[in-house]
C-alpha cells in the first residue's frame, strides 16, 4: 500500500489497554480506517482508549500545567509505543449536557454569527441605539429578558399544585409541598401553637389563613409541643410551660423554593419540583430576550423567530442574502453578505448530514447522541483543518441508510482534506466504504482482543474466524419470515406531537411491528412519545417519555400528547419502555445489582458454613452496607488523589487494593471464590461458575443471551454505553415470568451492535411475540426490518416534511411503496445486490 512505501504509517507495538492483548500493528495515515469486531472485542480499547487517548496525552504535554486542569483528561493508555502519531480530534457519543441553555445554536457557533449578523446588519427601530452582539444572548445580562432572565419560563407555585386534594385536613397532609417526614409534622405542629384549626378540610379553613399557610414570607417561631391535642397546647401555651422544642414556621411556597433552589439533595429538589408550574413568560412571551432586541429584524424577524426555523428554512433565506452584490455597496451590504454565506455554507454541511429538520433553539438534551456527534461533526468539516486523525465513535448510529450515504460524502470530505478517518463502526455499508480495515476479535471481553485482520476490505474474505467477514461477503438471500397474526390491534386517533398532526394508526398486538423512517420523520415522537404516554396513561402508570426532560429551572414547558387511544387496551396489562438511559448514575449501580442477580449470589455466601458460623446475613456481602464493605474507601473500591494544576485522579483503594470489601468479609468463599472475585468474573465466566445453581445461572444466561457476556458482573453502570444499558433492562425484562399480555417499547435498540448480536436480540424479541407480547421497536437496521411482522413507515421527509403515516402493513409490501425512503433499502437488503 502506498502509505507503508512512504512510511506514512502509524506504528503501534504492544498495545494492552482493557482487553487488547500486548497487540502491535501498522496503520496507514490519510485513509478511511474502520474498525469493527463483535461488540465487546476491543475496538474501542484501540481506536479511543489506546490510540486517541495517546494523542490527547501528547497534546497536552505540550500545554501549561495550569490550562491542563481544563481538559477532561483520558488515562494514560497501556501500550509500548506509537510512532507517527498526529493531533487527534474524539466525535464521541454522547449525550447533551443537562442544561437547556445549551443549544443547537450554541453548539454549532451558528448562535454566534446570527448575533452578529443582527448587532452589525439588523433592521432597526427608528432612534434605537446599536446594541453589541451580547445584546441578542438570553445567556448574556444584556440581552435577557429582565422578568425571567432568560429562560423563556417563569415558574409559578399555586395552591392547587401545593394542595392536590382540599377535601384532606391539614392534619391528614393536605398541604401535600411540605416533607412527609418529622419537617411536615414539625409545620403541622406549629400550626396547632399558632391556633389553626387542622382538623377540618383545608377548603373550609377561611381564605386568608389558608393564603397566609401558603404563601406568607413570615417566619414566627413558636413553642411546640408534639403529640398534645389543639385543646392541651393551648392550655400548655396559656400556663407558660416549658415545650419541647422552640419551631419556626416556613410558608408551603417559600419551602418548596428555598428547597429548590439550595438544596443539596438531588431527590429534594425532585420532589418539589413536582408543586412547581412551568408557564410561558408573560413579558417576552418565551422569546428569552429583552423587548430592545427582540426590536431588531432581519428579513423581517426578530432572532427569537429565526432561530425557531428548521435548518433546512434557514438555507432557503440566507441564499438571498450570501449572493455578491455587483456594484458599490454599503457596509450594511457587505456585512450582510459575508455573514449570511459563513453562515449559508455551514448549514449546508449539516443539511447534508440529513439535520434540515432541526432549529438553533432546539436544545441538547433532547437531541440524540447520533445527532449531536453529526452535528459537531458538520463543525469539525467547515474547521479546514488539516493533518489530524478524526476518531469517530459509530457515526452512522440513529441514521436511516439514506443518511449514511451522505455521512459518507462528508467523511471523505475530511479524508480528501488531508486528514485521517478512524471510525468505530458496525454499520456494513460504512465498513464496505473503508481504505482499510482494522477487524479485533474473535469474540468480545477476554476471547477478544486480538487483531484478526489489517489491510484493504477485500483481504478480510479471507479471515475465516472473522465474524464480521462472515456478514460483509455473505451471498445467501435474506428472507422475508412467515408473518404471526395479531390477536387484535391498538388504535391511537388524531395523535398531535412535534411533527405529527392528527395521525391515526393501528398497532397490531402479539406481533413484533417495526416503526421506520427517515431521521426526524417523527418514529420516535410516535412510539416513545406518543404510544407511549397514551398507554401509561391508560394503565395509570408512570413511567416517563422519550422526551428528555430537564429537571429545575432551566426546564421549559413541554406541549402534553395530544390523541387518544380508541381500542385494544383492554389487552394491554402491562407497559414496558425499555430505553437507552443508564441503569445508574455511580459506580455503585451495575449489572449485577441492577437485574437483581447480586441479590442471589449474595444469598450463596450468607449460607456458606463460614458465614453462618459467624452469623453474616447476606446485607454482609453489599459493598454499600458499612459492616462488610472497606471503611476506608466506603466500597468504592477506589480512591480519589488531589493533584496541584492537575485533574484529580482515581487510584485503586490502598486498603482493599480496590476489592470494595473489609478482609474479614472476604475471608468467606465460595467455590473457593470470595465476593469480590465474583463481582470480576465476566457474564460468560459466571454461567460456567454457576452452571449447578439454576436460579443464577438463568439470570446470568439471559444477560448473556443479549450479547453482553463480555461485561463484568461488577461493572459500574457509568462505564456502560447506552445500548449496553437497553440491553440490561432487556434481560432483566427476560427474567420475569411472560403473561403474554405486556406492551414493550425499544427505540433502536441495535445502537452499537455488531450484525451478529443483532441476530441474538431478534431471538429475544421472537421469545417475547411468541409469548404473546407485543413488542414495537423503531429502527433503520434491514435485519430488524425484515424480520419484523409488521411495518409501519413515516416520512416522507424530516421535520415538517415528516410526520404523515406512508405505509402499514406486512414486510413484503413495503418494498412496493414508492413514497417511502425504505423502501429501496429493504429491497436491495433482501437481494443482497448492495454490494
Amino acid at each position: 500500500m502506498a502509505g507503508k512505501e512512504n512510511g506514512n504509517v502509524i506504528r503501534v507495538r504492544g498495545a494492552r489497554e482493557h482487553n487488547l492483548k500486548d497487540i502491535s500493528l501498522d496503520i496507514p495515515r490519510d485513509q478511511l480506517i474502520v474498525f469493527t469486531g463483535v461488540s465487546g472485542s476491543g475496538k474501542s480499547s484501540l481506536a479511543f482508549g489506546t490510540l486517541y487517548a495517546e494523542a490527547q496525552r501528547r497534546y497536552l504535554e505540550s500545554v501549561s500545567p495550569y490550562a491542563r486542569r481544563l481538559f477532561n483528561q483520558m488515562s494514560v493508555p497501556e501500550v509500548d509505543s506509537i510512532d507517527g502519531l498526529p493531533p487527534a480530534v474524539a466525535l464521541q457519543q454522547q449525550r447533551g449536557g443537562a442544561s437547556t441553555r445549551s443549544t443547537v445554536g450554541s453548539v454549532t457557533t451558528l448562535s454566534n454569527l446570527l448575533r452578529m449578523l443582527y448587532s452589525r446588519a439588523g433592521d432597526y427601530p427608528k432612534g434605537q441605539s446599536i446594541i453589541y452582539a451580547e445584546g441578542f444572548s438570553a445567556n448574556k445580562p444584556e440581552g435577557a429578558c429582565p422578568e425571567c432572565h432568560g429562560l423563556g419560563s417563569v415558574f409559578e407555585v399555586t395552591e392547587k399544585t401545593m394542595v392536590p386534594d382540599p377535601g384532606l385536613t391539614i392534619r391528614e397532609r393536605a398541604v401535600a409541598s411540605w416533607p412527609v417526614a418529622w419537617q411536615g409534622q414539625n409545620q403541622r405542629d406549629i400550626l396547632v401553637s399558632m391556633g389553626y384549626n387542622v382538623d377540618i378540610p383545608w377548603r373550609d379553613l377561611p381564605a386568608k389563613d389558608r393564603e397566609w399557610i401558603l404563601f406568607t414570607e413570615e417566619t414566627p417561631t413558636v413553642p411546640v409541643y408534639p403529640g398534645l391535642t389543639p385543646q392541651e397546647t393551648a392550655n400548655a401555651i396559656k400556663n407558660k410551660r416549658t415545650p419541647d422544642y422552640m419551631g419556626t414556621f416556613i410558608g408551603a411556597k417559600p419551602y418548596v423554593l428555598k428547597t429548590f433552589s439550595s438544596s443539596q439533595s438531588e431527590l429534594m429538589k425532585k420532589r418539589v419540583n413536582q408543586y412547581m408550574i412551568s408557564a410561558s413568560c408573560p413579558l417576552c412571551l418565551g422569546k428569552k430576550l429583552r423587548k430592545e432586541s427582540l426590536s431588531v429584524g432581519f428579513d423581517g424577524k426578530d432572532i427569537a423567530l429565526l432561530s425557531g426555523l428548521s435548518l433546512s428554512e434557514l438555507s432557503v433565506i440566507f441564499k438571498k442574502y450570501a449572493v455578491p452584490q455587483k456594484g458599490p455597496q454599503s457596509e450594511k451590504q457587505i456585512v450582510t453578505q459575508r455573514i449570511c454565506a459563513d453562515i449559508l455554507s455551514r448549514i449546508e454541511v449539516m443539511l447534508e448530514l440529513g439535520l434540515g429538520y432541526l432549529s438553533l433553539k432546539r436544545t441538547t438534551p433532547t437531541l440524540s447522541p447520533g445527532e449531536l456527534q453529526r452535528l459537531r461533526l458538520a463543525t469539525q468539516v467547515h474547521s479546514n483543518l488539516f493533518g489530524v486523525i478524526y476518531v469517530l465513535d459509530e457515526p452512522s448510529a440513529g441514521l436511516h441508510p439514506s443518511d449514511t450515504m451522505a455521512l459518507l460524502g462528508i467523511l471523505d470530505k475530511l479524508k480528501n482534506a488531508g486528514n485521517s478517518i478512524f471510525v468505530v463502526e458496525h454499520e456494513i455499508e460504512v465498513i464496505k466504504h473503508a481504505d482499510w480495515i482494522v477487524d479485533v476479535g474473535p469474540g468480545a471481553g477476554g476471547n477478544g482482543g486480538q487483531i484478526l485482520y489489517s489491510g484493504p476490505p477485500e483481504g478480510l474474505k479471507s479471515i475465516t474466524n472473522s465474524t464480521t467477514a462472515s456478514f460483509l461477503f455473505d451471498d445467501q438471500t435474506p428472507g422475508i419470515r412467515t408473518p404471526r397474526k395479531a390477536t387484535g390491534q391498538l388504535s391511537i386517533s388524531g395523535a398531535c406531537r412535534h411533527n405529527l398532526k392528527n395521525v391515526n394508526i393501528d398497532f397490531p398486538l402479539g406481533v413484533l411491528t417495526c416503526v421506520t423512517g427517515i431521521s426526524g420523520s417523527g418514529k420516535s415522537s410516535l412510539v416513545s412519545q406518543v404510544l407511549v404516554e397514551l398507554v401509561a396513561d391508560g394503565l395509570g402508570q408512570k413511567t416517563d417519555s422519550g422526551e428528555e426532560r430537564v429537571e429545575g429551572p432551566e426546564s421549559t414547558a413541554i406541549a402534553p400528547v395530544k390523541g387518544k387511544i380508541s381500542g385494544g387496551l383492554a389487552e394491554i396489562t402491562r407497559l414496558v419502555v425499555v430505553d437507552q438511559r443508564p441503569i445508574g448514575r455511580t459506580p455503585r449501580s451495575n449489572l449485577a445489582t441492577y437485574t437483581g442477580l447480586f441479590d442471589q449470589v449474595r444469598k450463596r455466601f450468607a449460607d456458606t458454613a463460614l458465614a453462618r458460623k459467624r452469623r453474616y446475613d447476606a446485607g454482609r456481602f453489599s459493598f454499600n452496607v458499612a459492616k462488610g464493605r472497606c471503611p476506608h474507601c466506603l466500597g468504592e473500591g477506589f480512591v480519589m488523589v488531589e493533584l496541584l494544576f492537575l485533574p484529580s485522579v482515581y487510584t485503586p483503594c490502598p486498603t482493599c487494593n480496590g476489592s470494595r470489601y473489609n478482609p474479614a468479609t472476604l475471608e468467606v468463599t465460595y467455590k473457593d471464590k470470595n465476593i469480590a472475585q465474583i463481582l470480576e468474573m465476566t457474564v460468560d465466566q459466571a454461567c460456567d461458575f454457576f452452571d449447578e445453581d439454576p436460579a443464577v445461572y438463568r439470570a446470568l444466561d439471559i444477560v448473556r443471551e443479549v450479547g453482553l457476556g463480555y461485561l463484568r458482573l461488577g461493572q459500574a453502570a457509568t462505564e456502560l454505553s447506552g445500548g449496553e444499558a437497553q440491553r440490561i433492562k432487556l434481560a432483566t425484562e427476560l427474567q420475569k415470568s411472560q403473561k403474554g399480555s405486556s406492551l414493550y417499547v425499544l427505540d433502536e435498540p441495535t445502537t452499537g451492535l455488531h450484525p451478529s448480536d443483532v441476530e441474538r436480540l431478534l431471538v429475544q424479541f421472537n421469545k417475547l411475540a411468541d409469548a404473546g407480547n407485543t413488542v414495537v421497536v423503531v429502527e433503520h437496521d434491514m435485519q430488524v426490518i425484515a424480520q419484523s411482522d409488521w411495518v409501519i413507515d413515516i416520512g416522507q421527509g424530516a421535520g415538517e416534511n415528516g410526520g404523515k403515516i406512508l405505509y402499514s402493513g406486512p414486510v413484503e409490501g413495503l418494498i412496493k411503496c414508492k413514497e417511502s425512503k425504505t423502501a429501496s433499502f429493504l429491497s436491495a437488503y433482501l437481494r443482497r445486490d448492495n454490494k
